[in-house]
């Protein structure tokens, strides 16, 4: 009896090692075909060799599920899911908007990456600020500038009634006439004259003259406040631009990737849109003046703007339309459960946090 339970303890273990081996060696000869695009930083080609944030986390995880992968790359997202969707691949990875549009055609691993959208217009040493003249007729016909134009006609009419009423009986006054039309006339235009470049000529009567002197100083002030308020409002406008947030997109020609969710809030803002293949292509559509701005994932324009466009291009806003990246594969993946214990493993012990400091800390 002993021996016999022996016998099959012993067989058990055989099957069992048999079994471990079985699937050891599956797993190890297990090979995934990835699909990418690449996207700078998160996806980077280097004469053929793929490198980036999610090339270096997405092997990382192959190398925890002790598998091989092929990589495949497609001209940008639409084509990217297209793979998936048509079964040529088991994964993809770059920087693929969760969306709930595709969240109902495709399953997602737990966000790879907090992200969004922000804008980048060309710098101001690459034609980025706008027209003098077009500046300059903004300014005077801005609503602080009309504010403070309505503040000196109030200004100019109290004096000019107070010497029209002082000086129309005076002989060889300022008011050749005693009538109100055209007398109010010759007064303004001398409060007028006074505000601008003080007087060049005073009253007759002795309280007009006090007038005069009360007036020439409150128009030294006035001038003073005018002229700072001037300068402030066009100092803003060069800073600031034409685009500064998604509020100043509407009727502005827009670039973007075809197919990204960038496309698609761009048109609800009212921007016009311009759709690329390539992220590049937008780039360079910016540069030759062909659109105004470029709306996509921050991480991929704030990469940009710190190398190739340095000097070039620049940030303007915050980041709006929060997202989250993530891995995508086909629906009901069985290699959707695997990534996601990797991912929380890799978050828990610090290795992601290392690769995204590695790309990302020193850009943003």
């Amino acid at each position: 009896m002993l021996k016999a339970m022996h016998a099959l303890a012993l067989g058990l273990l055989l099957i069992a090692t048999s079994f471990d081996s079985t699937l050891h060696a599956q797993t190890a000869s297990q090979e995934l075909r990835v699909v990418t695009r690449v996207l700078p930083p998160m996806v980077i080609d280097q004469q053929g060799q793929l490198s980036g944030f999610s090339i270096e986390l997405w092997n990382t995880i192959s190398e925890r599920l002790n598998a091989k992968t092929t990589y495949q790359t497609a001209p940008n997202v639409a084509a990217l899911l297209e793979e998936i969707r048509l079964g040529r691949a088991d994964a993809g990875v770059s920087a693929i908007s969760i969306t709930s549009s595709r969240e109902q055609e495709f399953d997602f691993s737990q966000p790879m990456m907090n992200a969004g959208l922000q804008i980048m217009v060309r710098g101001q040493g690459e034609g980025g600020g706008s027209n003098p003249l077009t500046d300059l007729l903004a300014l005077l016909f801005s609503k602080a500038i009309l504010v403070w134009l309505g503040i000196a006609l109030l200004f100019i009419l109290i004096p000019a009634h107070l010497v029209w009423l002082l000086e129309r009986g005076q002989k060889d006054g300022i008011i050749p006439t005693r009538s109100y039309f055209p007398g109010i006339f010759y007064a303004m235009f001398w409060a007028a004259g006074t505000l601008a470049t003080q007087a060049d000529q005073m009253p007759r009567h002795w309280l007009a003259r006090v007038i005069a002197v009360l007036w020439m100083f409150t128009a030294v002030v006035f001038v003073a406040f005018y002229t700072a308020q001037l300068t402030a409002t066009l100092t803003v406008q060069q800073i600031k631009g034409e685009i500064n947030g998604p509020e100043d997109l509407r009727g502005r020609r827009v670039a973007t990737t075809g197919g990204s969710t960038a496309a698609s809030v761009v048109r609800d803002l009212g921007g016009q849109v311009q759709e690329f293949g390539l992220i590049e292509q937008a780039y360079q559509a910016l540069q030759s003046h062909q659109v105004e701005a470029v709306v996509f994932d921050a991480p991929v324009l704030l990469y940009y703007a710190a190398n190739e466009g340095k000097g070039r291009v620049q940030m303007v806003g915050t980041v709006f339309r929060k997202e989250d990246y993530g891995i995508v594969f086909p629906p009901n993946s069985a290699l959707r459960k695997q990534v996601n214990s990797v991912l929380l493993v890799l978050r828990e012990e610090g290795t992601y946090q290392r690769l995204y400091d590695k790309w990302f800390a020193s850009k943003q």
